[in-house]
C-alpha cells in the first residue's frame, strides 16, 4: 500500500501537466498510466507534429470553438491560456512557432519531443510515474474517494484524485472509456458520447478512385434537411470510403450528430471558392475559346488535379475526348455548377476507432471551472477529454487539456 497527496490517473497531456504543477507546490504526486508509456494519443496530434495551441487574439476566440460548453473554459484560460501555455513550454525548452492558420506546433515539429520533456520535467519536480499500472475501481465513502484498486490487486492512497484518463477515442491509446465508468459510479452524469473529429463514410463509391488525394484551399459545406448549417475552408482528404482531413473532420460531430437524429445530411463540395459562379464561368468559356480543338480534358486539368478529373467528367456526363470549344452553353453551365457544388452524402463516420476527440463525457454542470473539482465528491478533479467538452481542428482541444490539467494540478495541490 502507497500514500500520496495526489493520484493522477492517465499520463496524457492533461495528466502530465497536471502532474507537474502539483508536484512543484510541494505534493507528493503519482501518475498511473494504463499503457507501457505515456502520452500515445500526444504523440498522434498534429500528425505527429503536436499543434499545442491556436495562437488566439483572446480567451473568447478559444471558448467560441467548444460552442456553448466553451463557457465552462473561460475562468480556466484567464489563468492559464495561451500566453501561459507559450512561456511554460519555452521554458521547459520547447521553442515554438506559429504556422498557418495560426496553428502552434514545436520548432522541431515533433510530439515526442513534446511528450518526452513532459515526462522529464514531473520526475525532475520529484513525481512518481507508474506505467503499465491499470486502475481497477476507485473506492469511495460517501462524497470522498479513499484510494484507487489496481489490476495487479496492489492499492494506492492518496488524499486527492485526478482523472485524466480521455474519452473512447483512439481506444488502440488506452481512451477506452474507464474514467467514465469511475465518474458515473461516483454519481457524476455522462453527456451522450459521440466521435469527433472522425473521418466520414460517404456514400459515392467513385470516391475510391481518387484515394489519397488531397486538395487544398477548397470549401466543404453541411446541410441539414436542406439548410446550410456550418461551412468550413481549407483542407480535405479523400480516403478509400470517404473523407478526412482538417475540414471534413471538423464537420464531422455535427455531421454524426445530423445521422443520429435520421436527418437529411448532405455535404456540399465547392473546389474554387474564391470565384463566385459567374466569375468561375467567364474563366472556363475562356479557357474553351482558347483550348479550340483540344479535348475537354485539358480545360479540366486547369481547373482541378488529374485523378479528379475523370469521376468529374461523368459526374456531369462529359466525354473528355470532346473537342473544348464544341461545348453547349448548358453543359459549360452545368460544369461550372459542379465545380461550386459537388453533393456528397455521409452514411456514417468512421468511428470511435479513427476519432481524435470524444464529444460529450463528464457533465460540466457537476465540476467547478475555477478548480476542476467534482461538485458531488470532495477531493476528486477532473482535467482533459474526459469533460464534455470538443472543438475543431486548430490545437484548441490540446488547449484545452493544458488549461484544465493546470487548474486541476494547482488546485489539487492547495
Amino acid at each position: 500500500m502507497h500514500s500520496f497527496d495526489l493520484c493522477i490517473i492517465g499520463a496524457g497531456p492533461a495528466g502530465l501537466l497536471a502532474g507537474i504543477i502539483a508536484a512543484s507546490a510541494g505534493s507528493r504526486v503519482i501518475l498511473l498510466e494504463k499503457n507501457p508509456e505515456a502520452g500515445k494519443k500526444l504523440l498522434l496530434t498534429g500528425k505527429g507534429r503536436c499543434n499545442i495551441t491556436h495562437a488566439a487574439s483572446s480567451a473568447k476566440e478559444i471558448t467560441e470553438t467548444f460552442g456553448k460548453n466553451g463557457r465552462f473554459l473561460h475562468s480556466g484560460l484567464s489563468r492559464f491560456g495561451v500566453a501561459e501555455t507559450y512561456r511554460f513550454f519555452e521554458n521547459l525548452g520547447i521553442p515554438l512557432k506559429v504556422e498557418r492558420g495560426n496553428r502552434v506546433f514545436p520548432e522541431s515539429g515533433s510530439a515526442k519531443d513534446v511528450r518526452d520533456r513532459l515526462l522529464v520535467e514531473f520526475s525532475r519536480k520529484g513525481g512518481v510515474f507508474r506505467m503499465n499500472c491499470p486502475v481497477h475501481a476507485l473506492e469511495a465513502s460517501p462524497r470522498m474517494v479513499n484510494r484507487a484498486l489496481l489490476k495487479d490487486k496492489s492499492v494506492i492512497n492518496a488524499s486527492r484524485f485526478i482523472i485524466a484518463t480521455g474519452g473512447l477515442s483512439y481506444p488502440q491509446t488506452g481512451s477506452t472509456g474507464d474514467g467514465y465508468r469511475w465518474a458515473k459510479a461516483l454519481g457524476h452524469t455522462i453527456n451522450p458520447t459521440l466521435p469527433a473529429l472522425s473521418p466520414v463514410r460517404l456514400a459515392e463509391g467513385w470516391v475510391c478512385e481518387v484515394s489519397g488525394l488531397s486538395l487544398k484551399n477548397v470549401r466543404l459545406t453541411l446541410l441539414v434537411n436542406g439548410k446550410e448549417t456550418e461551412s468550413r475552408f481549407g483542407e480535405l482528404d479523400f480516403t478509400p470510403f470517404g473523407i478526412s482531413g482538417p475540414i471534413g473532420m471538423d464537420l464531422s460531430r455535427n455531421i454524426g450528430h445530423a445521422l443520429n437524429r435520421q436527418q437529411k445530411t448532405e455535404l456540399k463540395l465547392d473546389l474554387k471558392p474564391a470565384l463566385d459562379f459567374k466569375s468561375l464561368d467567364r474563366r472556363i468559356l475562356r479557357e474553351l475559346n482558347a483550348a479550340g480543338s483540344k479535348p475537354i480534358s485539358a480545360v479540366l486539368e486547369t481547373l482541378m488535379p488529374k485523378k479528379l478529373i475523370p469521376p468529374f467528367a461523368r459526374l456531369c456526363s462529359l466525354s473528355l475526348e470532346q473537342k473544348s470549344a464544341t461545348l453547349t452553353k448548358e453543359k459549360r453551365l452545368e460544369l461550372s455548377r459542379l465545380l461550386k457544388a459537388i453533393s456528397l452524402k455521409p452514411l456514417s463516420l468512421l468511428g470511435f476507432k479513427w476519432s481524435l476527440i470524444t464529444s460529450g463525457g463528464v457533465s460540466l454542470d457537476e465540476v467547478d471551472p475555477r478548480t476542476m473539482a467534482s461538485k458531488l465528491t470532495e477531493n476528486l478533479y477532473f482535467a482533459g477529454e474526459i469533460l464534455d467538452l470538443d472543438a475543431p481542428t486548430g490545437g484548441y482541444n490540446l488547449q484545452a487539456c493544458w488549461t484544465t490539467g493546470y487548474i486541476a494540478g494547482i488546485s489539487a495541490a492547495a
